[in-house]
């Protein structure tokens, strides 16, 4: 009888200790659940994040008036805090302090001067002082050519005197402020042809150019006649030697996004205005070097007066045309020599050259295997076909320039040399198979399966992860919404993206009235340039070591994601940093997102740039290692 009564009090004894246990337990994780939640939950207003943030300028004083009081006398300072307490209740301060944030409050900031004013349009890689010391054969002095390591500059490159944010879109595409780009040059130059107008302290656009004096909406219109342009088949274009851009700037209303260059040349400053028009646009020339795109980029490509010699290399130009066309692509040539017989006088060219010139070009055309559509009027047009299948038949008549080694890398294209051979396409099984794969029509195309990841072709990235990082950028966009409120009232026309990865970011605010540079770094693990394009967007190559191909001051938004990390060991931080000031415009933002202790290095310089940021928790909330620095440049000009 003793021994079961002992029994079944141990047994009572080891109940009531477990029923503690899980008790204690829950209870444990009820307040961790509890704590997360409060902690992770978004701010309902952007006046609720700068407070989170530390950015009220009155709590800011407060803090400041009361370490000084502390600093002038203890018993001063206890007496107020008592006699307040009384009246009020104490907010009390559960901020964590960090080390690391001690540690940078006492570091000495290195202030940034400006550079001079000679230098306000200064473009790093494409200075013309520079680029007379190289060959002209190929227009290879107006090539990229960065600067030396005893030329590179560690000053801010200046806004010119009267410097003005410029107009909101869609006004900025029909005017620009004169005090912005003061050059008349083109006014001049170009009044007949109704490039650009001064009107008092503006600059007005008309929307005309070479080719098209009645204005570039009605030149679309023509050629929409021709090939359909409305129905969401034509996304990309590509438009070489595009003068202020007018043909891109009138495409955007037909939902065609328009990669516009031209070189830095005697018509000065001419992507200068089209960015400035909050048009896309970037420097670059046809010449010995690949152009910094992917192959099978673009759905059209169009050349109006460009005065690139398609005819002269053995087509070498028009074969580049054909790496960066999407199969099935179009190629738009007007302007010389097209319609020569009623324009030959005009153009004070012999008929007889014009007619040579042209042959040329349509036999050029047809080594490509590409398909003449139509020459009517003032236009010719071609197609590249959907596949290589009939080429390769074709290719036994014209040999010459024979179809590339599979060797060779269609996609590789920072300087690299052109090459007098047609690009491969992916293997077609039938004659009416697009090679690489079929896109969706626009607007579907933003958010489809991109081809080159249902193939495979990118190493680690299957449909299940592109889906994945659309839902994360829905997630971030939706915080920086929070945080940066402008963002969705249209107040970044012209935005980069300088690590693009999967083109997420330009997806999520498609919606808004701006459009992104997706920039893929040359030194990025994955080469994702060629996905960005076939979802709808457009983009570029870089090496962040050098200097963007833009003018200063042409980009409202810049986004860094975990940039930095892929280029702290490969040169210096502060020069990517000064090229990044070089590019924004006055009362720009940025936003960097990386490690603490890289945005504490990031934010050391930038505070020595005339930069305000602040460091924020990552969307997800405070427990995710990486973070957030949001950064304003703020207003300054040079000397008058």
């Amino acid at each position: 009888m003793t021994k079961e009564n002992t029994s079944h009090h141990h047994a009572e004894a080891k109940r009531k200790r477990l029923i503690w246990i899980l008790f204690v337990s829950g209870f444990c994780i009820f307040s961790y659940v509890l704590g997360s939640w409060q902690t992770n939950t978004v701010p309902s207003s952007s006046s609720a994040v700068y407070k989170r943030m530390g950015c009220d300028e009155t709590k800011t004083q407060t803090k400041l008036s009361s370490s000084a009081d502390n600093d002038d006398g203890n018993l001063s300072s206890s007496s107020s805090l008592s006699s307040s307490s009384s009246s009020e209740p104490v907010e009390l301060d559960f901020e964590s302090h960090h080390k690391l944030e001690l540690k940078q409050k006492n570091q000495t900031i290195k202030y940034f001067e400006p550079c001079d004013m000679s230098l306000s349009e200064y473009t790093p890689c494409e200075d013309r002082e520079r680029g007379r010391r190289f060959d002209r054969n190929m227009m290879k002095y107006r090539e990229r050519h960065c600067p030396s390591k005893d030329e590179l500059l560690y000053c801010l490159i200046p806004p010119p005197p009267n410097y003005k944010i410029p107009f909101k879109w869609p006004q900025s595409r029909d005017y620009a402020w004169y005090d912005n780009i003061p050059h008349k040059e083109l006014s001049i130059e170009k009044a007949i042809q109704n490039w650009i107008q001064v009107e008092g302290e503006r600059f007005r656009f008309p929307g005309g150019g070479t080719g098209f004096p009645r204005g570039a909406d009605a030149y679309i219109d023509e050629i929409s006649r021709l090939i359909p342009l409305t129905d969401g088949v034509v996304r990309t274009a590509i438009d070489t030697g595009c003068g202020v851009a007018s043909f891109g700037a009138y495409l955007l209303k037909r939902d065609i996004l328009a990669m516009s260059f031209a070189p830095r040349d005697t018509h000065e400053a001419q992507v200068q205005f089209a960015l400035e028009r909050g048009v896309p646009a970037i420097i670059g020339i046809m010449g010995s070097t690949r152009l910094p795109y992917p192959a099978r980029a673009f759905d059209l490509a169009h050349c109006s007066r460009c005065l690139i010699p398609w005819f002269q290399n053995d087509g070498l130009y028009l074969t580049e045309v054909d790496r960066v066309l999407r199969p099935g692509g179009y190629w738009i040539l007007s302007g010389p020599p097209i319609n020569w017989k009623q324009h030959w006088k005009g153009w004070e060219r012999s008929q007889e050259d014009l007619k040579q010139e042209q042959d040329s070009i349509e036999n050029a055309a047809r080594s490509l295997c590409w398909k003449k559509v139509t020459e009517k009027g003032d236009f010719s047009i071609w197609q590249k076909r959907i596949n290589h299948i009939e080429c390769k038949k074709l290719k036994r008549v014209h040999k010459s320039p024979p179809i590339c080694t599979k060797a060779v890398q269609p996609d590789s294209a920072w300087y690299k040399e052109l090459e007098s051979c047609v690009m491969p396409l992916p293997e077609a099984k039938s004659p009416d198979e697009f090679a690489g794969g079929a896109l969706e029509n626009w607007p579907d195309r933003a958010f489809a399966v991109p081809p080159r990841i249902i193939q495979g072709t990118i190493p680690e990235i299957s449909a299940e992860k592109f889906r994945e990082d659309n839902e994360f950028w829905k997630d971030r966009v939706a915080y920086y919404e929070q945080i940066m409120p402008e963002l969705s009232r249209g107040r970044f026309r012209n935005i980069m993206d300088m690590n693009a990865y999967l083109g997420g970011f330009a997806a999520a605010i498609v919606k808004y009235p701006s459009w992104v540079m997706n920039v893929v770094p040359v030194d990025a693990e994955k080469q994702t340039l060629g996905v960005i394009y076939e979802r709808g967007f457009i983009g570029t190559y870089q090496d962040w070591c050098e200097g963007f191909s833009t003018y200063p001051r042409t980009y409202d938004l810049i986004h860094a994601g975990g940039l930095f990390s892929i280029y702290e060991n490969r040169c210096d931080v502060t020069l990517i940093l000064l090229e990044m000031d070089r590019i924004l415009r006055p009362e720009g933002t940025v936003v960097f997102r990386d490690t603490v202790e890289m945005l504490t290095k990031i934010q050391s310089i930038t505070n020595g740039m005339k930069w305000t940021s602040r460091i924020m928790d990552h969307e997800k909330g405070p427990f995710i290692p990486e973070k957030i620095l949001l950064a304003v440049k703020s207003y300054w000009t040079g000397p008058s």
